[in-house]
């Protein structure tokens, strides 16, 4: 085989990332198989182990690109260096923003995301593989880590009277999160929830936020 650049390669290996996210939009992650990224990139078995050592390695560097695409750091940054704003203006922008970017992603990658969830309690050595091999932050790992403990240290410097512990409010935060984006995904992409259930991101986070301001004992707009 004639020897090749790196770009050429790098090429190769984002192609090869491209149709993988394809299919992995038309069926659930745990069914995804190594034929069926073969069968969409149009090559054959030998020429795509040429570039990854098997479909894991794949679905690692896809969820890398989605962390990428699907990036909302610099906004949250952007909300929460704003000096003036009050705790409750700060977290029904931090909310807005979570529900802006899914329900612009709620039929791609949101719906990977909560695949790659499902694999998670299913297939949770290999789930964990995957994620090692998974560079960059995530949204949610930010929020949990960076955002919101910033805001709830802020409620309590400028004298907020919490009614749970920080670490409460953290766990309620993050499982809050999840919760929408179950339903979201299941009533958007499966259809599985009740028949007048309706996939509202901003809907659900405002409900989120007015919570969030709540235990942080602050007042909400409502």
């Amino acid at each position: 085989m004639p020897k090749v650049s790196e770009k050429y390669m790098e090429e190769k290996r984002r192609m090869i990332v491209d149709c993988a996210y394809q299919v992995c939009l038309r069926k659930p992650v745990e069914m995804v198989t190594i034929s069926d990224v073969i069968a969409e990139t149009g090559m054959s078995q030998g020429a795509i182990y040429r570039y990854y050592t098997g479909l894991d390695e794949i679905l690692a560097d896809m969820a890398t690109k989605m962390r990428s695409d699907y990036n909302i750091i610099d906004s949250f940054e952007q909300v929460l260096s704003d000096k003036k704003a009050t705790i409750e203006e700060l977290t029904y922008r931090v909310c807005d923003l979570l529900a802006d970017a899914m329900e612009s992603h709620l039929m791609d990658i949101q719906k990977i995301n909560f695949d790659l969830g499902v694999l998670t309690i299913n297939e949770p050595e290999r789930a964990a593989k995957i994620m090692s091999g998974i560079k960059g932050t995530g949204n949610l790992e930010y929020l949990e880590k960076n955002a919101m403990p910033r805001l709830i240290e802020g409620a309590y410097k400028l004298g907020y009277h919490p009614v749970a512990a920080p670490e409460d409010i953290g766990l309620f935060i993050s499982a809050g999160y999840t919760g929408i984006e179950k339903f979201c995904i299941m009533s958007a992409c499966y259809g599985t929830c009740a028949p007048n259930a309706k996939a509202e991101p901003h809907k659900l986070f405002r409900t989120l936020a007015d919570s969030i301001i709540l235990l942080l004992g602050g007042k909400t707009n409502g």
